[in-house]
């Protein structure tokens, strides 16, 4: 339960952090507003959209009486849109994250050097990282798309799909969302996709502590947009006690730090 606690702790720290860098701050908000008014002009269209795609799907029940027809249908179109949502809010984080990749990256090289008094740094130009980034980000966003048809497929259960599938849906959320965070942090110590996974379910319930209540403040997109940065800071104090980077003092950083050191060049992760 000490990591759970841990978790949310770095949470809290990480807004903290960017409380006192209200500079950092400010600019880390263009990335989220930018990705925010595309993602609400896509979820109206689906809003708009979905009756008529759950109807092209079920052929099958437009002969069935009322209300059978109409209870059915309202299900599928709730799960279609629980789906998307769930989709929307994961790719959002991707999303930002790489549309505001030299800000982010700045912003957690300086709670490195706040920490560590160093700043572990890819060496890579910022095109070969941004297409790193991309393209890990669409392996997770895979991962976390079979998650959902899975959640999709156990939501018809009853009981248990309107109860423990949700509860499990937001414990799954919470995890690729820490995962989509941290990697801004750990892309700098050029750990690979398959290692971080590796080093997140090591430590479970402090992902989940810091995962979980942050998809929960992500589902009200404005507050995602201003909590953005922070959980970036706090990510990236996440990522040191991963690394086993973590001081005593980890969470409470300031602007200050040492100059950044660089990783050696190399030619892939």
């Amino acid at each position: 339960m000490r990591d759970l606690v841990t978790g949310m702790s770095y949470l809290v720290k990480g807004q903290r952090w960017v409380g006192r860098n209200r500079r950092q701050w400010g600019f880390g908000l263009l990335p989220g507003l930018i990705t925010l008014i595309g993602y609400a002009a896509a979820m109206t269209v689906l809003v708009l959209r979905a009756d008529d795609v759950v109807d092209w799907a079920t052929p099958f029940a437009d002969g069935w009486g009322s209300p059978w027809l109409g209870l059915f249908r309202g299900a599928l179109t709730a799960l279609f849109f629980g789906g998307c949502l769930l989709l929307a809010l994961l790719s959002f984080t991707a999303v930002t994250l790489l549309v505001g990749q030299p800000f982010y990256e700045a912003l957690s090289e300086r709670v490195d050097l706040a920490e560590g008094g160093s700043a572990p740094s890819s060496g890579l130009p910022l095109w070969r990282e941004l297409w790193i980034s991309a393209r890990e980000s669409l392996a997770v966003l895979v991962r976390a798309a079979l998650w959902g048809v899975l959640f999709f497929a156990l939501g018809f259960v009853p009981f248990i799909g309107q109860t423990v599938v949700p509860a499990i849906g937001f414990c799954v959320s919470g995890f690729f969302l820490t995962e989509e965070l941290t990697a801004v942090a750990l892309q700098r110590r050029r750990v690979p996709l398959k290692e971080r996974l590796e080093l997140l379910r090591s430590r479970k319930l402090l992902v989940l502590g810091f995962g979980v209540p942050l998809t929960l403040l992500f589902l009200l997109p404005l507050v995602a947009v201003f909590v953005m940065p922070g959980a970036v800071a706090g990510a990236t104090l996440l990522a040191r006690d991963l690394m086993g980077e973590a001081g005593e003092d980890d969470g409470e950083p300031d602007a200050g730090g040492a100059d950044v050191v660089s990783a050696p060049p190399a030619s892939e992760w």
